[in-house]
């Protein structure tokens, strides 16, 4: 089946185109009606060999399962390789949908660690490690994953009061510590399927790599000032990246990608800040989030408390606009007020403020950098 590339680039740069309750709002979690999609699932047996594109393999916001919207991952794909950021609900399925080849996984980027951007951040390994080269398509291994370390502290309660907190011994772990429990929580399957089927141990095909900050910040002040600092360089992209403020998480991460094909930027979970437009600056493509509240009956301090960890998409274009990037796609859309998501609705109120294309995105559109 041919791409069906719901964006292609433009010749020019620019080109202006004609409740949740409060713990739910704490946690960032948007709502299983934000979003639908009818669009036909291309798959990218027709990417060029060389050349850049992103392909949008889930586009939902927040955690709750949506029947229409798999949860947010995106494939860069560089010259027939394939970057990973964040790995939500669906995403193995979706990687698989795409027509993208494990083989083909050269690194995964996690920007923080909310179950809806790392739901199947393990079974890329679990599955997608799980024949032998010898046998078919299948991670080369070990494959590099990037990401936050651990926290050092929780923040209070929202709304005040006490709160449970699961496994007290070591209630903030990071990358690392997700592996190791996965690893753990997954030892009898491994276990079984290495002495029955002569699979790879799943802890060899992951090299976990917790990203070091340049900057002194923590879970108190989770985004200072900085400027980007490099994360990873191979023969393909170079890899920069800056602490975001998402709520109360910490760390969260925007990663940028510039490769000899132009460059891509994707904010994760963030507010508008500093931070990430001066990553983003002159970005060919900006993947970045948004939500809407407006019109939501829902109580206006959950409202706020949601826009301390989310940009809403009447001023994302702003943050394109400041930024002086070339193309703004959202993904990691959810909508507070409407049971159905509105594209054009949507285009409209990124548009304001911004003078290039704007995408609202769909799963497994691809979007073509160069």
């Amino acid at each position: 089946m041919p791409v069906r590339s719901s964006w292609t680039p433009a010749t020019a740069r620019r080109q202006v185109l004609a409740t949740a309750g409060a713990l739910g709002a704490a946690a960032a979690l948007l709502p299983a009606r934000a979003a639908a999609s009818t669009r036909t699932a291309p798959r990218t047996d027709g990417l060029p060999r060389r050349g850049t594109s992103v392909v949008l393999l889930g586009t939902q916001g927040g955690p709750p399962p949506d029947a229409n919207r798999a949860g947010i991952s995106s494939a860069l794909v560089v010259d027939g390789a394939t970057y990973l950021v964040d790995v939500g609900r669906k995403a193995v399925s979706q990687y698989a949908e795409a027509g993208l080849a494990w083989a083909g996984l050269r690194a995964v980027f996690v920007t923080h660690l909310h179950a809806d951007h790392v739901a199947e951040l393990f079974q890329v390994f679990l599955l997608g490690g799980f024949r032998l080269p010898a046998q078919g398509d299948t991670l080369a291994g070990p494959i590099p994953v990037y990401g936050p370390g651990p926290a050092g502290g929780l923040p209070p309660a929202y709304g005040g009061g006490p709160s449970p907190t699961t496994n007290p011994s070591d209630p903030t772990p990071g990358l690392a510590g997700f592996f190791d429990h996965a690893n753990a929580a997954f030892a009898y399957s491994t276990n079984l399927f290495m002495r029955d089927s002569g699979v790879r141990e799943t802890r060899g095909l992951a090299d976990v790599r917790e990203i070091a900050l340049p900057v002194k910040a923590g879970f108190r002040q989770t985004a200072p000032d900085m400027t980007p600092f490099v994360v990873m360089e191979d023969d393909r992209v170079r890899v920069t990246a800056v602490l975001v403020p998402h709520g109360p998480v910490f760390p969260a991460f925007a990663y940028r990608f510039d490769t000899d094909h132009g460059s891509v930027t994707f904010s994760g979970d963030t507010t508008h800040h500093r931070n990430m437009i001066s990553l983003a600056r002159g970005s060919d493509v900006l993947i970045h989030e948004a939500i809407n509240v407006r019109g939501w009956a829902g109580p206006a301090a959950v409202a706020d408390h949601l826009l301390q960890g989310h940009v809403e998409v009447q001023n994302v274009g702003t943050v394109a606009q400041s930024a002086d990037v070339g193309r703004l796609v959202l993904s990691h859309i959810g909508d507070m007020a409407e049971q159905t998501l509105d594209p054009r609705k949507w285009r409209r109120w990124a548009q304001r403020g911004y003078d290039g294309q704007v995408l609202v995105g769909s799963d497994l559109d691809v979007v073509r950098v160069c």
